[in-house]
């Protein structure tokens, strides 16, 4: 039985989560997906807001348990996250990302849930979880390399006069498709894991292995991007720029899709441990629950920095959009599958940084570059450390 005072300590660490949650659907998850889409005047600023709101609540739910459970569980070792610990940790890092909102600059919120969740949990008395600090930080470190970098070289291809246009974005399309049919969802696995739909599909066909590679996997992923590929050559083959606009709004919503997967989790993460001890709710309702709030964020606040997104950073045409949002889905569900906290602010912005680059700079602002990567490693340090001095003060006081 939980006494009054436990409960409404409950309730606000509650609506702090619903206000992180609010925080990110304005800021990263809300605004970066359709960012490239709206720079490239495929798609409103304000559908673009609207359509990201409703996608992320779906990843939220069908995809936000490995990095909601990461985030809870595995960032300190030795102590459990206690209702006013998670309270001064969401309340932290959601002012500093609303911070960066109002003033037009997207604060990383993996970096400031992170460093939160981590100066709470060291002043609990919790030590470092070294081994996922290593696996968090190769994931931050290689994302502009490797965003950045596939980002170029397919706008590159992309611009390439020497090869074919129509054929390449088919293939292009044709490995979207490969990477869709293996992402994991909820619904498509037994309890408490994930399932592909490519797995789900090379159940029926028991193909005996070949090298100890899953046959029937292989060729049911193989036909699902042939699937992709066909559907979008027989697309561009209609109407050559249509078929781009529809390839790069189907990108922008995997995108969206896989951010609230990952971003749910810096939200509703730090809850976990009430849940496992404090209260009973099931995981699902908690997932729904951020998921709204993301929504929420996205509806009303994504706009803003949509538009500082789309128009500040580079100018983007279609083709460049399109290598830009490609790596951007890869690394997000790397992310989700791995249970890593990762930043969809610094996910985009380095590939849209590296499509820009790929035609000579394209109006990319290395001032604005600049400030931004500046904003990410003090929001991280920042977070860590008024966390930490956050919650040594409050808890003296109760």
């Amino acid at each position: 039985m939980v006494d009054l005072a436990t409960l409404a300590t409950l309730c606000v660490a509650g609506f702090a989560s619903l206000f992180m949650a609010w925080a990110i659907g304005a800021g990263s998850s809300g605004s970066t997906p359709f960012a490239p889409a709206v720079g490239a005047n495929a798609i409103s600023v304000m559908r673009a807001g609207f359509i990201v709101g409703v996608l992320g609540l779906l990843g939220a739910v069908l995809q936000g348990a490995n990095v909601t459970e990461a985030v809870g569980n595995d960032l300190v070792v030795g102590v459990s996250i206690t209702a006013s610990a998670a309270i001064v940790g969401l309340l932290t890092a959601a002012i500093l990302v609303a911070i960066g909102v109002f003033a037009g600059y997207p604060i990383a919120t993996a970096f400031t849930v992170t460093g939160a969740v981590v100066g709470v949990g060291l002043a609990l008395g919790g030590d470092p979880a070294w081994a996922k600090y290593r696996e968090i930080a190769a994931l931050w470190v290689a994302t502009p390399f490797i965003g950045g970098g596939a980002a170029y070289v397919t706008a590159r291809l992309l611009r390439s006069e020497s090869i074919p246009e129509r054929p390449l974005t088919s293939a292009l399309a044709g490995v979207v498709g490969a990477l869709v049919a293996n992402i994991g969802f909820s619904a498509l696995g037994p309890e408490g894991q994930q399932g592909s739909i490519a797995g789900v599909l090379a159940r029926g066909l028991p193909l005996p292995p070949v090298a100890g590679v899953d046959a029937s996997l292989v060729l049911v992923t193989l036909a699902l991007a042939t699937l992709g590929a066909a559907a979008l050559h027989y697309d561009t083959g209609r109407d050559a720029e249509a078929g781009q606009r529809h390839f790069l709004l189907v990108l922008g919503g995997l995108v969206a899709f896989s951010a609230g997967g990952s971003q749910v989790g810096l939200a509703i993460g730090p809850l976990v441990p009430l849940l496992d001890g404090e209260l009973s709710v099931p995981l699902m309702a908690v997932l729904v629950g951020g998921g709204l709030g993301l929504l929420a964020g996205s509806w009303t606040g994504a706009p803003r920095m949509i538009k500082a997104l789309a128009q500040d950073y580079s100018s983007l045409g279609p083709r460049r959009s399109i290598a830009a949002l490609i790596p951007s889905f890869a690394i997000a569900q790397t992310a989700v599958a791995f249970g890593i906290p990762v930043s969809f602010n610094e996910i985009i912005v380095s590939a849209i940084i590296g499509s820009g680059y790929a035609a000579g700079g394209a109006g990319v602002s290395t001032r604005k570059m600049v400030f931004t990567v500046l904003a990410w490693i003090g929001s991280l340090a920042l977070a860590l450390g008024v966390g930490y001095g956050a919650f040594v003060v409050v808890d003296s006081v109760l």
